[in-house]
């Protein structure tokens, strides 16, 4: 969906009300490969037309299926996101002034308000990380398999301590303990 900016001047003193449905399956895919499904966006606003920007306020409600980043397995994340954001022309950008970051405002290349790239942007956005099946959040069990297996940071963090301790060169023993007593003396 997408808005024209001489079109949407007929709206400087009344909000444009949208409710939508959209289909961005195959362009979500396109953009990040490790989407699997997206089921149709569902996203109601509205947008203001001020003199000096373009304000659009809406929700998205999606479905996005990832892959689990531990096993692999299709998870689906239900996704609600309230977004806001600021759309300036250039002409509109110059004559700014500070109340709005620099990083807050989109600058608009041509003259038209696309929707459907805002609501792709922040659903790509709000994809998290580290994304877990029900049971792999509640199963500590890692996976592993021969000769590997993936460890949590303390387990690994863990295994460097004892294998540190262990593998103490014996030529520098004596050092160690020589080291020990002159902390002991600085003590007393």
């Amino acid at each position: 969906m997408k808005w024209s900016l001489l079109e949407l001047n007929k709206y400087k003193d009344n909000p444009l009300e949208f409710s939508e449905t959209l289909d961005l399956k195959e362009s979500l895919m396109n953009r990040d490969n490790l989407i699997l499904d997206v089921s149709p966006v569902k996203t109601t606003g509205m947008l203001t037309v001020g003199k000096d920007e373009y304000l659009i306020h809406y929700r998205i409600d999606v479905i996005v299926t990832v892959p689990s980043s531990r096993s692999l397995t299709p998870v689906p994340l239900t996704m609600t996101l309230d977004v806001d954001e600021v759309f300036m022309t250039q002409e509109q950008y110059q004559s700014k002034d500070d109340r709005l970051a620099d990083e807050e405002i989109i600058l608009l290349d041509n003259p038209t308000i696309d929707l459907d790239e805002s609501v792709e942007d922040n659903i790509l956005l709000a994809i998290p990380i580290q994304v877990l099946t029900e049971e792999e959040k509640t199963n500590s069990d890692m996976p592993k398999g021969d000769d590997w297996e993936v460890l949590s940071e303390e387990a690994y963090l863990q295994q460097r301590e004892t294998e540190a301790q262990q593998t103490t060169d014996p030529r520098l023993a004596k050092l160690s303990e020589l080291f020990n007593e002159t902390t002991d003396n600085e003590d007393n």
